[in-house]
């Protein structure tokens, strides 16, 4: 049985090497594949157009919050004052506080006997007097309690000039992005879906984690990245998590490539039960369709 394999690891007193399914949130662990730069692509076109509202929509453990963490960063790198927020699990009347947190705020300013609006206000009026963009990336905005809605319904259509250089990004749960319908969807400019991952997408991203801990790509067969694909529904947390135990799994049994039965074996006995019981389901295809025909523009080619 794999799970009395994995209690005899457990005992081994030699340092684990790091596994390079290991989830980490972090932007710099974030896979950058053809899908994942083209949604990178079309935030930075909205920071570019100076547009105020874009969307990410996907399923669970479709890599929304990664995708913000990743944006993050690109939107900064382009000149953004870019700060990102969970609004998961907070209660009534604390979003905007912990936003100003974010913000680099000079110690005069946080300590203003000002509301809090007001000082994100001044914020924004700052940042478009230096023509300097700022991008406020909400995740989980289905989670948004009743004030921050409508605070962040505020700040997206709002007509003043000291909003003009502002862009919000928000990360919404398919199944809840129709509820938004007749509040935020209709204003974005942009909307990215993101689907879930092809064979060939699964592969590359086998390749790039194994490749970050000095392991072959060669460690996954291409049949075991098909078997993960498609008993994952090619939903990228549900694919890092079975690999993660797979590969443990492999390496116990002194396995030099994960081949498919392993990773079924992994599914059926290792798996958690919501996931394992799940019926797998082939991907659909990655093909996105953009909301607003002017984003084709910003397709972009890479290497």
């Amino acid at each position: 049985m794999l799970t009395a394999t994995l209690g005899c690891m457990v005992r081994d007193t030699t340092p684990p090497q790091r596994n390079p399914f290991d989830g980490s949130l972090a932007a710099g662990d974030f896979f950058v594949g053809p899908a994942q730069e083209e949604a990178l692509a079309r935030l930075e076109w909205l920071v570019d157009e100076q547009q105020r509202l874009g969307l990410v929509v996907g399923p669970s453990g479709s890599g929304k919050s990664h995708l913000a963490a990743k944006a993050v960063r690109r939107l900064g790198a382009l000149g953004a004052e870019a700060v990102l927020l969970s609004l998961r699990g907070l209660r009534d009347g604390d979003w905007l506080e912990l936003l100003l947190d974010r913000l680099p705020l000079d110690p005069l300013s946080a300590a203003e006997p000002l509301r809090p609006w007001q000082k994100l206000e001044n914020r924004l009026r700052e940042n478009t007097l230096l023509e300097r963009p700022t991008a406020l990336v909400f995740d989980d905005l289905h989670e948004a309690t009743a004030d921050a809605l409508a605070g962040i319904e505020r700040l997206v259509s709002a007509a003043e000039p000291r909003f003009s250089r502002l862009l919000v990004v928000g990360t919404v749960a398919e199944h809840a992005a129709s509820e938004l319908a007749g509040h935020l969807v209709g204003r974005a400019a942009v909307r990215v879906d993101l689907a879930p991952w092809s064979e060939a997408e699964t592969t590359r991203f086998l390749a790039w984690a194994l490749a970050r801990t000095g392991r072959s790509a060669a460690l996954v067969s291409d049949s075991a990245a098909a078997t993960l694909t498609r008993l994952a529904s090619g939903v990228p947390r549900t694919i890092c998590q079975l690999a993660r135990l797979a590969v443990v799994a492999a390496e116990a049994e002194g396995l030099e490539q994960l081949d498919p039965l392993t990773v079924e074996r992994v599914w059926r006995e290792l798996m958690p039960a919501s996931a394992a019981t799940q019926e797998p389901r082939r991907p659909e295809s990655t093909e996105q369709t953009p909301a607003n025909p002017r984003v084709r523009a910003v397709r972009r080619l890479w290497g």
